[in-house]
């Protein structure tokens, strides 16, 4: 992740916290919004009107509307010599309609003089990813504040970076990689391999880890490195499907569009789940430790992983306590609540993810539930000191399932 990496898609961003007036379209003082210090050093005062093309978003976690339209931003006492008051006129929209009291308005100006506006839930994960993304602090913004210049950015959380990114819809740009493209089209004769195929590619392009005594680092350079390549592969092979066109004839296939955008989609979502269970198992047999891969359980549930083996799990007269569960999910939000139910015999579980910042109110839930949250260490700086203390490293958890199969190991004796 290069210097600055995002200044490549914003000059600047600015945020607050909703008031009453502000959050309520039928008492706002005609839309509008006053303009302080921070909104007049990032959206200019060289100009005493400007329109900006906008594209809004209400998210909550799981949950986005989104809109376009306008912005308009202008001084009101354009014809006072002695006096300038800048506002920002917004309109109606669905995405405006949702705000709440406490909501945060996120106004990002794109280097190509757009905007994205974007308000994000109170106390979801989305808000939280989004002040940590932008390096702002939440407790400063019951007033509009803002920045234009963003830090380099740890490469190990790159990962978290562009899963933000692409939810407020930007496409995460990497060139570094882009000398793997050919190797990548000789190796998989221009197509798309399984997704165990790609996984084991890209570990194979990364030399400078030790999963053995730096599980956490391994895991996440395994799996930046895969979303990386993978992108590269698909945006030329999307590019290669586009300008062959979709026409039979004189006549444009709208079906086989639709076919193939759907195609690109399920691959997507398929493949994420599937790639981070590809580099845990990975990670397993580097360790050396015994498990069960989406084995079956009640209900004909599949967990991800069960320790030591799915036989002990099925031996009633195995210590219930010397059984561990771990979910993967690369992205959380809502699903983590599915694995709760994947080993009934199992009551504490483990679900390992790579999710950003997770809100307060979500990882409470978690710990209710006995419901252990197992993030590679990098990611703990995206959590709260609070969290944290919580948090499992992947390397804490790999030595609690070592020693639980310390057990397993003397009974095979």
């Amino acid at each position: 992740m290069e210097t600055g990496y995002l200044n490549k898609y914003f000059s600047g961003v600015i945020v607050k916290k909703l008031s009453e007036v502000e959050a309520n379209i039928e008492s706002s003082n005609q839309h509008e919004l006053n303009g302080n210090k921070a909104m007049r050093q990032i959206l200019g005062t060289d100009i005493q009107r400007r329109e900006f093309d906008t594209i809004f978003l209400y998210m909550e976690d799981d949950f986005t509307i989104d809109a376009s339209g306008k912005m308009t931003w202008y001084d009101s006492r354009y014809n006072n010599p002695k006096r300038t008051e800048w506002r920002f006129y917004f309109p109606t929209t669905e995405v405006s309609k949702r705000a709440k009291v406490g909501d945060s308005l996120f106004i990002c100006k794109r280097t190509d003089d757009t905007l994205l506006i974007i308000i994000a839930k109170k106390d979801s994960t989305i808000e939280n990813q989004l002040y940590w993304l932008f390096d702002l602090n939440e407790e400063d913004a019951e007033r509009f504040i803002g920045k234009t210049e963003f830090s380099s950015g740890d490469k190990q959380i790159e990962f978290a970076v562009r899963m933000i990114l692409e939810q407020i819809g930007i496409e995460y740009e990497d060139r570094s990689i882009e000398s793997y493209l050919e190797p990548m089209l000789i190796e998989f004769h221009g197509s798309f391999p399984t997704t165990r195929e790609f996984s084991a590619y890209a570990r194979n392009t990364i030399t400078d880890v030790d999963p053995v005594e730096n599980p956490d680092d391994t895991l996440l350079k395994w799996v930046n490195r895969e979303e990386a390549l993978f992108k590269l592969l698909e945006q030329y092979l999307i590019k290669e499907r586009i300008q062959q066109g979709f026409k039979v004839g004189e006549d444009v296939d709208v079906d086989a569009f639709i076919q193939f955008s759907l195609s690109v989609q399920n691959r997507r979502k398929s493949r994420a789940g599937l790639s981070l269970e590809n580099h845990i198992e990975a990670l397993l047999k580097e360790q050396k430790i015994i498990y069960s891969h989406t084995p079956v359980t009640e209900d004909k549930s599949k967990p991800d992983f069960i320790f030591p083996n799915i036989e002990a799990y099925r031996d009633k007269t195995y210590p219930e306590v010397e059984l561990t569960m771990l979910g993967a999910k690369s992205t959380c939000k809502d699903r983590w609540r599915q694995v709760l139910s994947e080993a009934e015999r199992i009551e504490r579980k483990h679900l390992l993810t790579l999710e950003s910042a997770i809100s307060e109110n979500q990882t409470n839930e978690m710990i209710n539930k006995k419901l252990q949250l197992v993030l590679p260490l990098p990611i703990h700086e995206t959590y709260t000191l609070k969290q944290r203390d919580w948090l499992y490293s992947v390397k804490m958890f790999l030595e609690e399932v070592k020693e639980k199969q310390k057990f397993y190991e003397r009974k095979q004796i």
